[in-house]
Protein backbone atom coordinates (compact mmCIF):
# COMPACT_ATOMS: atom_id res chain seq x y z
CA UNK A 1 0.00 0.00 0.00
CA UNK A 2 1.26 3.41 -0.99
CA UNK A 3 -0.44 5.25 1.90
CA UNK A 4 -3.04 5.02 4.25
CA UNK A 5 -5.51 6.87 2.26
CA UNK A 6 -4.87 4.81 -1.04
CA UNK A 7 -5.40 2.13 1.58
CA UNK A 8 -8.92 3.51 2.82
CA UNK A 9 -9.98 4.18 -1.14
CA UNK A 10 -9.37 0.62 -2.31
CA UNK A 11 -11.60 -0.82 0.64
CA UNK A 12 -14.69 2.08 0.09
CA UNK A 13 -14.29 0.64 -3.67
CA UNK A 14 -14.35 -3.41 -3.17
CA UNK A 15 -17.06 -2.42 -1.02
CA UNK A 16 -19.22 -0.39 -3.23
CA UNK A 17 -19.03 2.86 -1.94
CA UNK A 18 -17.13 4.41 -4.58
CA UNK A 19 -19.80 7.61 -4.14
CA UNK A 20 -18.06 8.26 -0.42
CA UNK A 21 -15.25 10.55 -0.32
CA UNK A 22 -12.24 8.71 -0.36
CA UNK A 23 -10.81 11.09 3.08
CA UNK A 24 -14.37 9.83 4.18
CA UNK A 25 -12.52 7.33 7.19
CA UNK A 26 -16.29 6.74 8.86
CA UNK A 27 -17.58 3.28 7.75
CA UNK A 28 -19.75 3.41 11.08
CA UNK A 29 -22.96 1.59 10.23
CA UNK A 30 -21.25 -0.30 7.38
CA UNK A 31 -21.12 -3.82 7.70
CA UNK A 32 -17.44 -5.26 8.33
CA UNK A 33 -15.86 -6.39 4.98
CA UNK A 34 -13.05 -9.08 4.62
CA UNK A 35 -12.17 -9.07 0.88
CA UNK A 36 -9.34 -10.77 -1.21
CA UNK A 37 -6.77 -7.54 -2.43
CA UNK A 38 -6.36 -9.47 -5.77
CA UNK A 39 -8.54 -11.55 -7.74
CA UNK A 40 -6.26 -14.03 -9.14
CA UNK A 41 -2.59 -14.99 -10.20
CA UNK A 42 -0.43 -16.65 -12.43
CA UNK A 43 0.22 -20.21 -11.28
CA UNK A 44 3.80 -20.63 -13.75
CA UNK A 45 4.93 -17.47 -11.51
CA UNK A 46 4.72 -19.18 -7.96
CA UNK A 47 8.01 -20.61 -7.67
CA UNK A 48 7.02 -22.30 -3.97
CA UNK A 49 5.55 -20.06 -1.22
CA UNK A 50 2.61 -16.86 -2.39
CA UNK A 51 0.94 -14.40 0.33
CA UNK A 52 -2.76 -14.40 -0.61
CA UNK A 53 -3.49 -10.97 1.12
CA UNK A 54 -6.88 -10.07 2.58
CA UNK A 55 -8.13 -6.99 3.91
CA UNK A 56 -10.60 -5.25 5.87
CA UNK A 57 -12.89 -2.81 5.54
CA UNK A 58 -11.93 -0.65 8.92
CA UNK A 59 -9.75 -1.75 11.96
CA UNK A 60 -11.42 -4.89 13.84
CA UNK A 61 -12.62 -3.86 17.03
CA UNK A 62 -13.15 -7.02 18.38
CA UNK A 63 -11.78 -10.98 17.59
CA UNK A 64 -12.87 -13.15 14.92
CA UNK A 65 -12.41 -15.43 12.22
CA UNK A 66 -13.03 -16.00 8.36
CA UNK A 67 -13.16 -19.20 6.39
CA UNK A 68 -11.89 -19.90 3.33
CA UNK A 69 -12.94 -22.69 0.98
CA UNK A 70 -10.72 -24.47 -0.82
CA UNK A 71 -11.65 -25.74 -4.63
CA UNK A 72 -8.72 -27.17 -6.75
CA UNK A 73 -9.35 -29.16 -10.33
CA UNK A 74 -7.48 -32.85 -10.67
CA UNK A 75 -4.91 -31.83 -7.32
CA UNK A 76 -4.77 -33.07 -4.05
CA UNK A 77 -3.85 -30.99 -0.90
CA UNK A 78 -1.14 -32.21 1.24
CA UNK A 79 0.55 -33.62 -2.02
CA UNK A 80 0.46 -31.25 -4.64
CA UNK A 81 0.42 -28.31 -2.76
CA UNK A 82 -0.61 -26.89 0.92
CA UNK A 83 -1.33 -23.87 2.51
CA UNK A 84 -0.49 -22.38 6.18
CA UNK A 85 -2.71 -21.88 8.09
CA UNK A 86 -3.47 -25.57 6.78
CA UNK A 87 -7.06 -26.50 5.75
CA UNK A 88 -9.30 -29.21 7.48
CA UNK A 89 -11.72 -30.90 5.59
CA UNK A 90 -11.07 -28.38 2.77
CA UNK A 91 -11.25 -25.39 4.38
CA UNK A 92 -9.18 -22.84 6.16
CA UNK A 93 -9.90 -20.77 9.00
CA UNK A 94 -8.13 -17.47 9.24
CA UNK A 95 -8.22 -15.12 13.00
CA UNK A 96 -9.60 -11.80 13.21
CA UNK A 97 -7.80 -10.02 15.62
CA UNK A 98 -8.63 -7.15 17.15
CA UNK A 99 -6.92 -4.13 16.25
CA UNK A 100 -5.63 -5.71 12.41
CA UNK A 101 -6.82 -3.84 9.50
CA UNK A 102 -6.32 -7.38 7.31
CA UNK A 103 -5.27 -11.37 7.39
CA UNK A 104 -3.73 -13.83 4.89
CA UNK A 105 -2.57 -17.04 4.25
CA UNK A 106 0.46 -18.66 2.26
CA UNK A 107 -0.14 -20.97 -0.29
CA UNK A 108 3.13 -23.38 -0.66
CA UNK A 109 3.78 -25.20 -4.02
CA UNK A 110 4.73 -28.95 -3.33
CA UNK A 111 4.53 -30.38 -6.96
CA UNK A 112 7.12 -28.56 -8.72
CA UNK A 113 4.93 -30.36 -11.91
CA UNK A 114 1.67 -28.72 -10.65
CA UNK A 115 1.28 -26.39 -13.71
CA UNK A 116 0.73 -30.03 -15.52
CA UNK A 117 -1.40 -31.22 -14.00
CA UNK A 118 -4.03 -28.67 -12.59
CA UNK A 119 -5.60 -25.71 -14.47
CA UNK A 120 -6.93 -24.08 -11.28
CA UNK A 121 -6.74 -23.53 -7.63
CA UNK A 122 -9.23 -21.27 -6.20
CA UNK A 123 -10.04 -20.10 -2.53
CA UNK A 124 -13.69 -18.87 -1.54
CA UNK A 125 -14.55 -17.00 1.04
CA UNK A 126 -17.15 -18.92 2.89
CA UNK A 127 -18.58 -16.91 6.67
CA UNK A 128 -17.18 -14.81 8.38
CA UNK A 129 -17.56 -15.11 12.01
CA UNK A 130 -17.71 -11.51 13.07
CA UNK A 131 -20.45 -8.75 14.64
CA UNK A 132 -22.30 -6.95 11.41
CA UNK A 133 -20.18 -9.12 8.95
CA UNK A 134 -20.83 -9.05 5.16
CA UNK A 135 -19.04 -11.07 2.33
CA UNK A 136 -18.32 -8.45 -0.59
CA UNK A 137 -15.90 -7.12 -2.88
CA UNK A 138 -13.24 -9.92 -4.06
CA UNK A 139 -14.90 -12.91 -2.40
CA UNK A 140 -12.90 -15.35 -4.27
CA UNK A 141 -9.01 -15.97 -5.04
CA UNK A 142 -7.63 -18.05 -8.08
CA UNK A 143 -4.64 -19.26 -9.08
CA UNK A 144 -4.63 -19.83 -13.22
CA UNK A 145 -2.51 -22.42 -15.16
CA UNK A 146 -0.56 -20.48 -17.79
CA UNK A 147 -2.44 -19.16 -20.71
CA UNK A 148 -5.02 -21.46 -19.85
CA UNK A 149 -7.46 -19.06 -18.32
CA UNK A 150 -7.56 -15.10 -18.04
CA UNK A 151 -7.15 -13.24 -14.43
CA UNK A 152 -10.43 -12.39 -13.02
CA UNK A 153 -9.24 -9.24 -12.49
CA UNK A 154 -7.26 -7.02 -9.76
CA UNK A 155 -5.48 -3.22 -9.23
CA UNK A 156 -3.02 -2.44 -11.79
CA UNK A 157 -1.06 0.76 -11.51
CA UNK A 158 0.57 1.35 -15.01
CA UNK A 159 3.97 3.03 -14.45
CA UNK A 160 3.80 5.90 -16.43
CA UNK A 161 6.84 8.13 -15.16
CA UNK A 162 4.69 11.32 -13.08
CA UNK A 163 4.27 14.44 -15.08
CA UNK A 164 6.58 13.61 -17.19
CA UNK A 165 4.96 10.98 -18.67
CA UNK A 166 7.84 8.92 -20.14
CA UNK A 167 6.87 5.69 -21.00
CA UNK A 168 4.46 3.38 -22.80
CA UNK A 169 3.22 0.92 -20.31
CA UNK A 170 1.41 -1.87 -22.74
CA UNK A 171 -1.21 -3.76 -20.58
CA UNK A 172 -2.58 -7.16 -20.57
CA UNK A 173 -5.79 -7.68 -18.72
CA UNK A 174 -5.83 -11.36 -19.22
CA UNK A 175 -2.66 -12.29 -18.20
CA UNK A 176 -2.33 -9.23 -15.88
CA UNK A 177 1.32 -8.13 -17.21
CA UNK A 178 2.59 -5.07 -18.29
CA UNK A 179 5.00 -3.82 -20.55
CA UNK A 180 7.13 -0.65 -20.43
CA UNK A 181 9.00 1.89 -23.12
CA UNK A 182 9.91 5.20 -23.04
CA UNK A 183 7.94 6.73 -25.53
CA UNK A 184 10.90 8.42 -27.51
CA UNK A 185 12.23 5.15 -27.91
CA UNK A 186 10.73 4.48 -31.85
CA UNK A 187 9.94 6.64 -34.38
CA UNK A 188 7.94 4.57 -37.20
CA UNK A 189 5.51 1.57 -37.23
CA UNK A 190 5.85 -0.87 -40.14
CA UNK A 191 2.56 -2.72 -39.71
CA UNK A 192 2.92 -6.54 -40.25
CA UNK A 193 -0.21 -7.43 -41.39
CA UNK A 194 -1.74 -7.28 -44.97
CA UNK A 195 -0.77 -4.29 -46.88
CA UNK A 196 1.94 -1.69 -46.32
CA UNK A 197 1.63 0.65 -43.84
CA UNK A 198 4.02 2.85 -42.11
CA UNK A 199 2.71 5.05 -38.89
CA UNK A 200 4.02 7.58 -36.97
CA UNK A 201 5.17 7.93 -33.39
CA UNK A 202 1.84 10.43 -32.11
CA UNK A 203 3.33 10.07 -28.44
CA UNK A 204 6.25 12.35 -28.84
CA UNK A 205 4.09 14.75 -31.68
CA UNK A 206 5.38 13.71 -34.74
CA UNK A 207 4.19 14.63 -38.44
CA UNK A 208 5.00 13.78 -41.88
CA UNK A 209 3.93 15.39 -45.13
CA UNK A 210 3.68 14.03 -48.58
CA UNK A 211 5.84 15.92 -50.99
CA UNK A 212 5.85 15.86 -54.90
CA UNK A 213 9.57 14.42 -55.74
CA UNK A 214 10.45 11.13 -55.96
CA UNK A 215 14.14 11.39 -55.08
CA UNK A 216 15.32 11.48 -51.91
CA UNK A 217 18.60 13.01 -52.64
CA UNK A 218 16.87 16.20 -54.45
CA UNK A 219 15.10 17.25 -51.10
CA UNK A 220 16.99 19.89 -49.07
CA UNK A 221 15.72 22.51 -46.56
CA UNK A 222 15.00 25.25 -48.74
CA UNK A 223 12.66 23.19 -50.56
CA UNK A 224 10.59 22.91 -47.67
CA UNK A 225 11.17 25.72 -45.20
CA UNK A 226 7.52 26.66 -46.10
CA UNK A 227 5.94 24.25 -45.04
CA UNK A 228 7.86 23.05 -42.39
CA UNK A 229 5.89 25.03 -39.61
CA UNK A 230 2.64 23.41 -40.83
CA UNK A 231 3.75 20.22 -40.59
CA UNK A 232 3.47 20.66 -36.57
CA UNK A 233 1.08 19.22 -33.76
CA UNK A 234 -0.81 21.88 -32.08
CA UNK A 235 -0.60 24.51 -34.16
CA UNK A 236 -4.38 25.52 -33.63
CA UNK A 237 -4.93 25.35 -37.42
CA UNK A 238 -7.49 22.34 -38.45
CA UNK A 239 -5.47 21.84 -42.09
CA UNK A 240 -2.78 19.88 -39.93
CA UNK A 241 -4.68 16.79 -39.70
CA UNK A 242 -3.45 15.95 -42.48
CA UNK A 243 0.18 15.55 -41.03
CA UNK A 244 -0.54 12.82 -38.38
CA UNK A 245 -1.97 9.40 -38.19
CA UNK A 246 -5.83 9.42 -37.73
CA UNK A 247 -5.90 9.31 -34.07
CA UNK A 248 -8.76 6.74 -33.91
CA UNK A 249 -5.88 4.10 -35.17
CA UNK A 250 -7.42 3.56 -38.43
CA UNK A 251 -4.53 2.14 -40.20
CA UNK A 252 -6.38 3.08 -43.76
CA UNK A 253 -5.67 6.71 -42.27
CA UNK A 254 -2.01 7.59 -41.58
CA UNK A 255 0.01 10.76 -42.74
CA UNK A 256 2.07 8.04 -44.89
CA UNK A 257 0.49 6.50 -47.61
CA UNK A 258 -0.19 3.00 -48.48
CA UNK A 259 3.41 2.44 -49.26
CA UNK A 260 2.67 1.30 -53.88
CA UNK A 261 4.75 -2.10 -55.77
CA UNK A 262 5.48 0.68 -58.33
CA UNK A 263 8.82 2.95 -56.95
CA UNK A 264 7.45 5.53 -58.91
CA UNK A 265 4.52 6.29 -56.76
CA UNK A 266 6.04 6.12 -53.31
CA UNK A 267 7.01 10.22 -52.65
CA UNK A 268 9.43 11.96 -50.72
CA UNK A 269 8.28 13.06 -46.61
CA UNK A 270 9.35 15.75 -44.59
CA UNK A 271 8.78 14.36 -41.39
CA UNK A 272 8.57 16.84 -38.14
CA UNK A 273 10.37 14.65 -35.29
CA UNK A 274 8.58 16.08 -32.62
CA UNK A 275 10.14 16.61 -29.15
CA UNK A 276 12.14 14.66 -26.72
CA UNK A 277 10.73 13.34 -23.09
CA UNK A 278 10.28 16.28 -20.85
CA UNK A 279 12.63 16.67 -18.12
CA UNK A 280 10.85 19.52 -16.25
CA UNK A 281 9.41 19.56 -13.16
CA UNK A 282 5.98 21.09 -12.64
CA UNK A 283 3.96 22.52 -10.41
CA UNK A 284 1.73 19.36 -8.92
CA UNK A 285 -1.38 18.65 -11.02
CA UNK A 286 0.57 20.06 -14.52
CA UNK A 287 2.76 17.95 -16.81
CA UNK A 288 5.89 18.57 -18.89
CA UNK A 289 5.17 16.37 -21.85
CA UNK A 290 7.53 18.11 -24.52
CA UNK A 291 11.39 18.62 -23.84
CA UNK A 292 13.57 19.55 -27.10
CA UNK A 293 12.63 19.79 -30.32
CA UNK A 294 14.07 16.15 -31.86
CA UNK A 295 14.38 18.07 -35.80
CA UNK A 296 13.59 16.95 -39.09
CA UNK A 297 14.55 14.21 -41.50
CA UNK A 298 13.24 13.74 -44.76
CA UNK A 299 12.09 10.05 -45.93
CA UNK A 300 11.04 7.94 -48.86
CA UNK A 301 9.76 4.26 -48.14
CA UNK A 302 9.81 1.60 -50.71
CA UNK A 303 8.39 -2.16 -50.82
CA UNK A 304 11.30 -4.81 -50.49
CA UNK A 305 9.66 -8.08 -51.25
CA UNK A 306 7.26 -8.90 -48.12
CA UNK A 307 9.41 -6.03 -46.22
CA UNK A 308 9.89 -2.38 -46.87
CA UNK A 309 13.01 -0.31 -47.70
CA UNK A 310 13.38 2.75 -46.23
CA UNK A 311 15.49 5.54 -46.84
CA UNK A 312 16.59 8.40 -44.71
CA UNK A 313 18.54 11.24 -44.50
CA UNK A 314 18.84 15.04 -43.05
CA UNK A 315 17.17 17.73 -44.89
CA UNK A 316 20.46 19.14 -46.30
CA UNK A 317 22.25 15.62 -46.67
CA UNK A 318 23.15 14.92 -50.23
CA UNK A 319 22.86 11.48 -50.13
CA UNK A 320 20.59 9.21 -47.92
CA UNK A 321 21.17 5.95 -45.79
CA UNK A 322 18.96 3.10 -46.16
CA UNK A 323 17.40 -0.35 -44.44
CA UNK A 324 15.62 -3.32 -45.16
CA UNK A 325 12.34 -3.55 -42.38
CA UNK A 326 10.83 -7.03 -42.58
CA UNK A 327 7.43 -7.59 -41.23
CA UNK A 328 7.46 -9.64 -37.42
CA UNK A 329 4.52 -12.07 -37.48
CA UNK A 330 2.27 -12.08 -34.48
CA UNK A 331 3.22 -8.28 -33.68
CA UNK A 332 0.96 -5.41 -35.03
CA UNK A 333 4.13 -3.97 -36.56
CA UNK A 334 7.94 -3.60 -36.43
CA UNK A 335 9.58 -0.61 -35.05
CA UNK A 336 12.42 1.49 -36.33
CA UNK A 337 14.21 4.35 -34.26
CA UNK A 338 16.15 7.08 -35.63
CA UNK A 339 18.51 7.27 -32.29
CA UNK A 340 19.66 3.86 -32.99
CA UNK A 341 19.31 3.89 -37.09
CA UNK A 342 18.16 0.43 -35.99
CA UNK A 343 15.05 -1.92 -35.77
CA UNK A 344 14.00 -1.82 -31.89
CA UNK A 345 11.62 -3.81 -29.68
CA UNK A 346 8.39 -1.57 -28.81
CA UNK A 347 5.01 -3.37 -28.36
CA UNK A 348 4.52 -7.12 -26.69
CA UNK A 349 2.76 -9.39 -29.78
CA UNK A 350 -0.42 -8.04 -31.19
CA UNK A 351 -2.29 -10.68 -28.96
CA UNK A 352 -0.62 -10.55 -25.82
CA UNK A 353 -1.97 -6.47 -24.88
CA UNK A 354 -5.08 -4.65 -24.29
CA UNK A 355 -4.55 -1.36 -23.22
CA UNK A 356 -1.78 1.40 -23.95
CA UNK A 357 -1.30 4.21 -21.20
CA UNK A 358 0.48 7.24 -23.63
CA UNK A 359 1.06 10.56 -23.97
CA UNK A 360 -0.97 10.72 -27.73
CA UNK A 361 -2.21 13.07 -30.48
CA UNK A 362 -5.75 13.72 -30.88
CA UNK A 363 -7.68 16.23 -32.60
CA UNK A 364 -10.09 19.15 -31.53
CA UNK A 365 -12.73 20.05 -33.58
CA UNK A 366 -12.05 23.11 -35.80
CA UNK A 367 -8.35 23.27 -34.11
CA UNK A 368 -6.75 20.16 -35.62
CA UNK A 369 -3.98 18.35 -34.07
CA UNK A 370 -3.48 18.93 -30.32
CA UNK A 371 -1.22 16.80 -27.71
CA UNK A 372 -3.07 14.87 -24.66
CA UNK A 373 -1.49 13.62 -21.91
CA UNK A 374 -3.05 10.51 -19.03
CA UNK A 375 -4.02 8.77 -22.57
CA UNK A 376 -5.50 5.14 -22.58
CA UNK A 377 -5.68 3.50 -26.06
CA UNK A 378 -6.98 0.04 -26.48
CA UNK A 379 -5.42 -2.10 -29.29
CA UNK A 380 -7.53 -1.33 -32.14
CA UNK A 381 -5.10 -3.02 -34.72
CA UNK A 382 -4.87 -6.37 -32.08
CA UNK A 383 -8.50 -7.08 -32.71
CA UNK A 384 -9.47 -4.95 -28.94
CA UNK A 385 -12.93 -3.18 -28.72
CA UNK A 386 -14.46 -1.32 -26.02
CA UNK A 387 -16.88 1.13 -24.70
CA UNK A 388 -18.03 3.73 -22.03
CA UNK A 389 -21.05 3.17 -19.36
CA UNK A 390 -22.14 6.22 -17.21
CA UNK A 391 -23.10 5.29 -13.62
CA UNK A 392 -26.37 6.89 -14.35
CA UNK A 393 -26.80 3.52 -16.72
CA UNK A 394 -25.30 1.03 -14.15
CA UNK A 395 -22.99 0.95 -10.99
CA UNK A 396 -20.29 -0.30 -11.94
CA UNK A 397 -20.89 -3.07 -8.85
CA UNK A 398 -23.47 -4.60 -10.30
CA UNK A 399 -22.44 -4.15 -14.10
CA UNK A 400 -22.57 -8.13 -14.67
CA UNK A 401 -21.92 -10.22 -17.99
CA UNK A 402 -26.20 -10.03 -18.94
CA UNK A 403 -25.73 -6.16 -19.38
CA UNK A 404 -23.38 -6.26 -21.98
CA UNK A 405 -24.31 -4.72 -25.42
CA UNK A 406 -22.76 -6.33 -28.36
CA UNK A 407 -23.05 -3.99 -30.52
CA UNK A 408 -22.18 -1.02 -28.55
CA UNK A 409 -18.14 -2.34 -28.67
CA UNK A 410 -16.25 0.70 -30.98
CA UNK A 411 -13.01 -0.06 -32.98
CA UNK A 412 -11.84 3.47 -31.97
CA UNK A 413 -8.58 3.08 -30.23
CA UNK A 414 -9.43 6.91 -27.89
CA UNK A 415 -12.73 5.26 -26.57
CA UNK A 416 -11.10 5.13 -23.07
CA UNK A 417 -8.59 7.98 -24.22
CA UNK A 418 -8.51 10.76 -21.69
CA UNK A 419 -12.58 10.53 -21.05
CA UNK A 420 -11.49 9.29 -17.71
CA UNK A 421 -9.92 12.64 -16.18
CA UNK A 422 -10.67 16.04 -15.87
CA UNK A 423 -7.61 18.51 -15.84
CA UNK A 424 -8.91 21.97 -17.68
CA UNK A 425 -10.25 23.39 -13.45
CA UNK A 426 -7.79 24.01 -10.98
CA UNK A 427 -8.79 20.55 -9.42
CA UNK A 428 -7.06 17.75 -11.39
CA UNK A 429 -9.95 14.69 -10.59
CA UNK A 430 -11.01 11.29 -11.58
CA UNK A 431 -14.63 11.37 -13.47
CA UNK A 432 -16.11 9.17 -11.40
CA UNK A 433 -19.24 8.77 -13.44
CA UNK A 434 -17.99 6.70 -16.11
CA UNK A 435 -16.43 3.10 -16.41
CA UNK A 436 -15.48 1.04 -19.34
CA UNK A 437 -16.53 -2.67 -20.92
CA UNK A 438 -13.13 -4.05 -22.52
CA UNK A 439 -12.87 -7.03 -25.08
CA UNK A 440 -10.04 -8.54 -26.04
CA UNK A 441 -8.83 -10.24 -29.07
CA UNK A 442 -9.79 -14.25 -27.12
CA UNK A 443 -13.37 -12.65 -26.25
CA UNK A 444 -13.21 -12.28 -22.63
CA UNK A 445 -14.72 -9.01 -21.42
CA UNK A 446 -13.47 -7.15 -18.77
CA UNK A 447 -15.26 -4.35 -16.99
CA UNK A 448 -12.49 -1.17 -15.87
CA UNK A 449 -12.99 1.90 -13.34
CA UNK A 450 -9.98 4.23 -13.13
CA UNK A 451 -9.08 4.76 -8.93
CA UNK A 452 -6.47 7.21 -9.16
CA UNK A 453 -5.33 10.10 -11.62
CA UNK A 454 -2.86 11.73 -9.04
CA UNK A 455 -0.42 10.53 -6.58
CA UNK A 456 -0.48 11.40 -2.69
CA UNK A 457 1.53 14.56 -3.60
CA UNK A 458 -1.35 15.46 -6.49
CA UNK A 459 1.36 14.73 -8.90
CA UNK A 460 -0.12 13.62 -12.58
CA UNK A 461 0.90 10.61 -14.23
CA UNK A 462 0.11 7.94 -11.63
CA UNK A 463 -3.18 6.30 -12.91
CA UNK A 464 -4.31 3.02 -11.23
CA UNK A 465 -7.13 1.24 -12.29
CA UNK A 466 -9.46 -1.91 -11.26
CA UNK A 467 -11.43 -4.21 -13.33
CA UNK A 468 -13.07 -7.69 -13.25
CA UNK A 469 -13.30 -10.55 -15.80
CA UNK A 470 -16.92 -10.70 -16.98
CA UNK A 471 -16.58 -13.89 -19.26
Amino acid sequence: MKSSKKFIYILLTLMGFSSCSSDDNNLKGDPFVVAFLDRSANLGEVDFNKNIEMIYSETATSDGAVTVDIEVDNAIYGIDFTTEPAAVDGKITLQINAGDNGNGFVFSKLNPDLNEITSMVRFEIETIDYPDADIRGYTSFQLNLDGEAAFLGGSIAPEVGGPNQQNQIYVDLSGKTSHKIQRDAWDLAFFSKEGFKVGINGSIYMAAAELQETNIDNISQTDVEDLMPQVAVGTFDPANEAYIDYPDGDINRTAISEINLDDAQNKVYLLNLGYEVGTESPVPGSVAIAGSARGWKKIRILRSGDGYLLQYAGLNDSSHQEITISKSPGYNATFFSFNSNAVVNVEPEADSWDLNFTVFTNIIEDAGSYGFSDGVLHNRKGGVTAYSVTTNQYAYESFSASNIIESNFQQDQRTIGASWREVMNTDKVLIDSIFYIIKDANGNVYKLKFTALLNGNGERGFPEFKYELLQ
